[in-house]
């Protein structure tokens, strides 16, 4: 191990007790635990109430894409305004909406009076506003925090994050299923009957609300220029010129973008295949493995907090040694015959991939410049969303003439192929913890 590279700090330990001892982290860690934990409750919530009033599993997917296209559509555009307005103003604004949006599908499920394309119109809505709330969440800490503090606080809010993605619904399901028919796929007929979904939808309006007010707390510590007044179209463009020039930050760009096809497709549609196919227990085998891998992830995104300067010499080289061990773990995953193998192979792939999303993540915001960071943070987050569906799509057509067995093989193989080429073709491996020289539209307040 090496900690060459890696950014003074000091020891974990003091460096978390001053993170904690930090007013605005505080009220981030606060608001944002309460937020992330109505969220949950809208994601098992929202495909209940779809199929209490349809049973057709094809409206709930078009409901779901109503919900995720205009995210994926928009997130450029929201990192723009992000930049032009400042993190700060974005993200409270869209906790307003989310708040109106999410109390107007509760009080229309109390009611009664909610129908099928009122959903779709909520879900669209609040597909767009995410586009605008994910950039801005992302953009806020360098505002907020000491730039030393950005690896450990990434750290526990990512963690934070995962562990309520597995706390978070068996909540919701256990209050869903005591306040109303969780049971029940008929129509909902009586406010009686949806009191459970229409509580689920005002707790995370609750959530938004409150999560704003602490948002209101949070007193930023860098001033930064907004960015000049221009098109947003143009905005994004001169975002998107800049990160192409930044060879390092370009690499690692395509780099991402080529594991989101190549093994992102695999994880979500061949997975339940495998499990359906070869596993016993068919969903609970599926829920077995999701769950491995989200605690695997949880405890990746702990360590990276609590070990900031663990490095196999450079970040660069960290991030290729950590895929190439993911690819070879991807190569016999097709041949499992049990959901324990599947744990045992998901868990440290998970622990894995939280770890380098922390420390990715805070190289993005030591390395744009601040008046940027809100469309550099939206590009990168569109390489996953964007890629998503075609990875899926994708996945979908090669399991037509592949079994699961075949194709996790030739993911791993393509993940093992991709680490090659971005170690010999590419800057990826010199990146370092380092950050880039303070930018002008930076100063301390």
């Amino acid at each position: 191990m090496s900690r060459e590279g890696a950014v003074p700090s000091k020891p974990g330990r003091e460096a978390r007790r001053a993170l904690f001892a930090n007013r605005n982290f505080r009220w981030l860690l606060g608001g944002g635990a309460l937020s992330m934990l109505g969220d949950q409750f809208t994601l098992l919530a929202l495909p209940w109430l779809v199929l209490k009033l349809s049973g057709d599993p094809l409206v709930l997917g078009t409901v779901l894409a109503m919900l995720s296209l205009p995210r994926a559509v928009f997130i450029l555009i929201g990192g723009a305004l992000v930049d032009r307005h400042s993190p700060y103003n974005v993200l409270l604004l869209t906790k307003y909406l989310n708040a109106a949006l999410l109390g107007l599908l509760a009080a229309l499920v109390w009611s009664g009076a909610v129908t099928l394309w009122m959903i779709y119109g909520l879900a669209a809505a609040i597909g767009v506003v995410t586009a605008f709330s994910f950039p801005a969440g992302s953009s806020i800490l360098p505002q907020a925090l000491p730039a030393q503090a950005l690896h450990a606080a990434n750290g526990v809010l990512m963690g934070l994050r995962q562990a309520m993605v597995l706390i978070g619904p068996l909540l919701a399901g256990g209050l869903i299923a005591h306040f109303g028919d969780a049971a029940s796929a008929h129509p909902i007929a009586a406010p009686s009957s949806a009191s459970g979904l229409a509580l689920a939808f005002a707790l995370d309006a609750a959530s938004f609300a409150i999560s704003a007010w602490t948002l209101w707390q949070v007193q930023p510590t860098v001033r930064v220029n907004k960015a000049a007044p221009q098109p947003v179209l143009r905005a994004v463009g001169e975002a998107l010129g800049a990160m192409w020039q930044d060879h390092e930050l370009r690499a690692l760009c395509l780099y991402f973008g080529a594991i989101a096809f190549f093994v992102g497709g695999p994880l979500q549609v061949a997975l339940p295949v495998l499990a359906n196919t070869q596993l016993p227990g068919g969903a609970v085998a599926l829920g077995q493995l999701l769950a491995g891998h989200g605690l695997g992830a949880l405890l990746g995104m702990v360590l990276a907090g609590a070990l900031p300067r663990w490095r196999l010499k450079t970040l660069g080289l960290t991030v290729l040694a950590i895929d190439a061990t993911a690819g070879l773990t991807f190569l016999p995953f097709g041949h499992i015959s049990a959901a324990w193998q599947g744990v045992a192979l998901l868990a440290p792939l998970g622990a894995l991939a939280g770890f380098v999303q922390v420390a990715v993540f805070t190289w993005m915001q030591r390395r744009v410049p601040p008046a940027m960071l809100g469309r550099a943070m939206s590009l990168f987050m569109f390489i996953f969303m964007g890629l998503s569906p075609v990875a899926a799509a994708a996945a979908g057509a090669a399991l037509r003439v592949l079994t699961p067995a075949a194709l996790f093989t030739a993911s791993g193989a393509s993940l093992v192929g991709i680490v090659l080429l971005g170690a010999t073709l590419t800057p990826i491996r010199r990146i370092t913890d380092l950050p880039a020289e303070a930018p002008a539209d930076a100063v301390s307040a």
